[in-house]
């Protein structure tokens, strides 16, 4: 078995005639917590795509747990960025979760016990087994982030995928939804897609700079890599009580 979550070579994609990723080469460990940050538009989600399948690259290789993607993603959980639905629609929140059951089937049975059961522990693992029953246009932003958490868990993954998932979260939600990510990262392979740069870099293993290639995979930014990534002189402040600046000014902003 790999040592490898994820694997790309070489790896372009055209997306509306649009070269969107450019030569990418990535390698992710098993139980990695990698965060991908990068400009608007950097082909952050497409690498997302990539790895569960839904795009083909029209150049090189991606593998996802040492084999095609398709193949991979009944072992690959996904939280996407936007979820939009009827908040008057009348599903709990248990029921929700039990869907992410649906990945692995490859009948019409409909869902049963052992899925329920499922469904319960995961909720209980996240510590929100008290809204099983809650209708789910009623949570929280933070609440629902964890329920979305939840579906995705409900197959027990090997890789988690999540796209900007504390973009609605405050800045006290988003702390302690990183705690959470933190002890997810020691059970499976995380990978979040962020513009959150200064938070994220606190609580990851390492950060992979994206802008149509990847200029930098490191456990530390540097404001080189973050030059090169975006294009022009970024500063980095971390916000809190005491907000904070946490790189250096780059010698073309001054000092």
């Amino acid at each position: 078995m790999t040592s490898l979550a994820v694997e790309l070579s070489g790896v372009d994609v055209l997306l509306g005639g649009r070269l969107v990723l450019e030569s990418v080469d990535l390698e992710v460990e098993r139980g990695e917590f990698l965060a991908i940050i990068g400009p608007n538009g950097g082909g952050k989600t497409t690498l997302f795509k990539l790895l569960l399948g839904l795009v083909r690259p029209e150049r090189g290789t991606v593998r996802v747990l040492g084999g095609e993607p398709e193949a991979a993603r009944g072992r690959v959980g996904y939280v996407p960025q936007f979820v939009r639905f009827d908040q008057d629609f009348p599903i709990r929140v248990l029921d929700v979760v039990r869907m992410g059951r649906l990945g692995r089937r490859r009948t019409l049975l409909p869902l049963g016990r052992n899925d329920t059961g499922a469904a319960r522990e995961v909720l209980a693992q996240l510590k929100i087994a008290e809204l099983a029953d809650r209708q789910i246009g009623r949570l929280s932003g933070g609440q629902l982030q964890r329920v979305l958490i939840a579906r995705a868990l409900v197959l027990g993954p090997e890789i988690l995928l999540l796209d900007e998932p504390t973009a609605s979260l405050d800045i006290h939600s988003a702390e302690g939804f990183y705690e959470l990510l933190k002890e997810l990262a020691a059970q499976m392979t995380v990978i979040l897609v962020s513009h959150d740069v200064g938070t994220v870099s606190a609580h990851v293993h390492s950060v992979a700079c994206l802008n149509r290639r990847v200029f930098s995979h490191a456990h530390e930014l540097s404001t080189d890599d973050l030059l090169r990534a975006y294009g022009c002189p970024i500063e980095l402040i971390g916000h809190g009580e005491a907000p904070h600046r946490v790189l250096g000014r780059h010698p073309e902003i001054g000092a």
